[in-house]
């Protein structure tokens, strides 16, 4: 099976929020829902200061803990190309189960709306765009060339195999599809 995955490469990102604003956009998600999201890493003091930016969305993991959390089949990995799906027809909404697919994920990635009994959404790697055979809107949208996105090796043999970087740990249980190029402390 093809693994469709993520690259980051944290040296670049300068924190725009141009890729996430995109997403939103794009998708049409309102204010309270982020299915990518920025987070600001500042360590030190002056003048000895550390800043970085992490980009991420759904990890499309090799073996997705919201898939198995789900109480009601609502959550499916492609076996075509590992993306993680969720039909919302199907999801019978957080407080129905208790929101369990949130529980289980270590990222944080699945998003409710503020509305009562909201159904969970999350990144769904811009599938109308991948099959037109375009790229995931945020990486069409980063200034920087921060991130990339395609077929697992592909991006591998591209960027190398690095899976952790500041602020994101890699699980093996789970196998995350993100390959990163670290911002190192210097």
């Amino acid at each position: 099976m093809k693994q469709i995955g993520f690259y980051f490469d944290q040296t670049r990102c300068t924190g725009c929020y141009t890729c996430l604003i995109a997403c939103k956009d794009w998708n049409d998600i309102p204010v309270s829902v982020n299915w990518r999201q920025i987070k600001i890493i500042e360590e030190g003091t002056f003048p000895n200061l550390f800043l970085t930016y992490l980009s991420t969305a759904c990890n499309h993991c090799v073996n997705p803990p919201c898939v198995k959390a789900c109480p009601v089949e609502a959550i499916i990995k492609r076996e075509s190309d590992g993306i993680v799906i969720v039909n919302s027809k199907k999801c019978i909404g957080k407080e129905e189960c208790g929101a369990k697919c949130l529980k289980v994920c270590p990222w944080d990635v699945p998003q409710f709306r503020s509305e009562e009994n909201a159904k969970m959404e999350k990144c769904n790697f811009c599938l109308e765009r991948l099959e037109q055979g375009q790229q995931t809107i945020c990486v069409e949208a980063c200034p920087m060339y921060a991130l990339d996105a395609g077929p697992l090796e592909e991006l591998r043999g591209r960027y190398g195999d690095i899976v952790e970087a500041e602020g994101f740990k890699y699980s093996k249980k789970f196998e995350p599809s993100m390959i990163f190029k670290p911002k190192l402390k210097m």
